[in-house]
């Protein structure tokens, strides 16, 4: 397995929702605390960057390669890559002062699966998952309320939903999700991290099922079996990898954002590549294209 190297020294705050666009073979990504988005082409090796007017925590393709479903700080809005124009779609938690969007993606069937995160001192669980469907209305989840909501993606077959609270420490499965069934035994425990160092963060799915996993203070991307035992490690030179995507012309390649946020000026000089992109060559390993957000 190759290494993880540094492909882009963004230096972002925050480096988190890494996609591939199969379409324009550009990896976006986005910094939150910058509220900047970032899009960089591999084969010209060129970057874009867009100055945004509130944290984007998240995002998704949409049919139009030049409109993204954006996930503000917020709300939910529509942003246009050309012009950058925004239109709004809804708010999301308004009631809440102290939580933001945090993790989300689109789910097999083209709708935003996304949850909130408490930004208070104290990280209560008092956010939640949520989902965004065709019609742009919005739809609480019967999952349990999060402190930190993360991991969120789906099986090959769209029938498994991934999630976890990174607060716990416990990426879950619940494999009713396809169906809606919330019957008991559909939720399990996939993945326990409460006793390592690391801290669960942004999840994707490969081809044969695999779940890639991005962990917070544990300087690694660890990838599960679907049976949730751990089938590859690859360390990350910095010490909070934050989100992964599998992407690039053959889908074999891995992305990897990172942050420097809560870090000294002395932790950053011992190291400098914090906040940047990183990238490893897969073998033998290929992703899935993104799930596009559907209207309609």
């Amino acid at each position: 397995m190759s290494q993880v190297n540094l492909l882009v020294d963004a230096k972002n705050q925050l480096g988190e929702c890494v996609l591939w666009c199969d379409r324009t073979r550009r990896v976006f990504w986005t910094d939150i605390q910058s509220a900047r988005l970032h899009a960089h082409s591999p084969v010209s090796g060129e970057t874009q960057t867009w100055e945004l007017p509130e944290r984007l925590c998240n995002f998704a393709f949409t049919e139009d390669s030049n409109r993204l479903l954006a996930g503000f700080a917020s709300g939910f809005s529509f942003f246009d890559l050309t012009t950058a124009a925004i239109t709004p779609i809804c708010k999301v938690e308004a009631d809440l002062p102290d939580t933001r969007l945090n993790d989300g993606r689109c789910d097999r069937q083209g709708r935003f699966v996304f949850g909130t995160m408490n930004e208070a001192e104290e990280k209560t669980a008092i956010g939640s998952f949520y989902r965004l469907n065709a019609d742009l209305s919005l739809e609480r989840l019967p999952l349990p309320s999060i402190a930190i909501a993360n991991s969120i993606c789906f099986s090959p077959d769209g029938n498994s939903m991934f999630y976890c609270d990174s607060m716990q420490g416990i990426i879950h499965r619940w494999d009713g999700y396809g169906s809606g069934n919330t019957d008991a035994g559909q939720f399990h425990i996939f993945a326990d991290l409460s006793a390592d160092t690391g801290a669960p963060d942004g999840s994707c799915i490969d081809a044969e099922g695999f779940l890639w996993n991005a962990q917070w203070g544990g300087k690694r991307v660890v990838r599960y079996a679907p049976d949730g035992r751990v089938d590859i490690s690859l360390d990350v030179p910095t010490s909070q990898p934050s989100c992964v995507c599998l992407g690039g012309e053959q889908l074999d390649q891995l992305f990897v954002t990172t942050a420097r946020e809560s870090m000294s000026e002395e932790r950053i000089a011992r190291q400098p590549q914090a906040g940047g992109l990183f990238h490893a060559q897969l073998q033998g390993i290929r992703g899935l294209a993104e799930n596009r957000f559907i209207t309609g």
